[in-house]
């Protein structure tokens, strides 16, 4: 996908969820660097505004608590006004057989993974309803545009995230507001490392042979950077588009 002009996020309110690591802070850092007010939201207290040279309001919050994100969100505008950039970030991941699977297991991942981007979309939205724009980002995952093995609540939470985004797409089309969602395969972060040795400790393969196994899983068969995932996230926001899925790495729209 093609960069768009990323002058227009100067000055713009970016609220990036789960944002205190992996993608979520590398796509609060690119944005940071593009001129925007960047504010993380996180389940865990994070103390200091400075990550990677770049300055960050923080406010702390379980995405799927409804009050939470009402206070979270009260917090961050009263530093960096209404919100202009939403970056639904917050995710969790499990792995377990259908059959091993609780029902605990699977709300406690629809609760984050869906929820929380409903949640705070619906937050996000009335700021961008008043001012005519709006950017709303979600990150989803290749397992929402396919099916996969042993994550059946993951891969319900992250199809339900796209059909969330393409719907908001379709009742805000026109406004000034857009809504796509970005689609990851398997990146170099914290989770995937927790993937790895998961299947390790399962499986007794090597840490080379379990790596490989995600990479050929990826589209190009190679794992993503959070770097480019993060180009691609501002790429995206910068773009007019609205109801795009977009696969990282390899850059197609669904």
């Amino acid at each position: 996908m093609a960069s768009n002009d990323s002058s227009m996020l100067s000055g713009k309110h970016a609220l990036v969820t789960g944002g205190a690591r992996g993608i979520g802070l590398g796509i609060a850092v690119a944005l940071a660097r593009a001129g925007a007010r960047v504010s993380i939201v996180s389940r865990s207290a994070v103390t200091g505004g400075n990550a990677e040279g770049a300055s960050f309001t923080r406010a702390q919050a379980d995405v799927s608590n409804e009050d939470d994100v009402r206070t979270a969100f009260a917090r961050c505008r009263a530093i960096n006004g209404p919100v202009e950039v939403l970056v639904n970030n917050s995710g969790i991941s499990d792995s377990s057989p259908l059959t091993r699977t609780s029902k605990s297991l699977f709300d406690r991942i629809i609760a984050t993974n869906l929820t929380g981007t409903f949640l705070c979309a619906r937050e996000a939205v009335q700021d961008m309803v008043l001012a005519r724009f709006g950017r709303i980002l979600n990150v989803a995952s290749i397992a929402g545009l396919y099916g996969a093995p042993y994550i059946s609540a993951y891969c319900a939470s992250k199809h339900g995230v796209i059909g969330l985004t393409r719907a908001v797409a379709a009742e805000f089309d026109g406004t000034g507001i857009t809504s796509n969602a970005l689609c990851p395969g398997y990146t170099e972060t914290e989770m995937m490392h927790q993937a790895i040795s998961k299947i390790v400790k399962h499986t007794g393969a090597s840490e080379a042979s379990a790596r490989a196994t995600l990479a050929e899983m990826n589209p190009e068969g190679r794992i993503a950077t959070v770097e480019e995932v993060a180009d691609a996230a501002l790429a995206l926001i910068c773009s007019p588009k609205t109801g795009v899925a977009l696969v990282i790495p390899g850059g197609e729209e669904q």
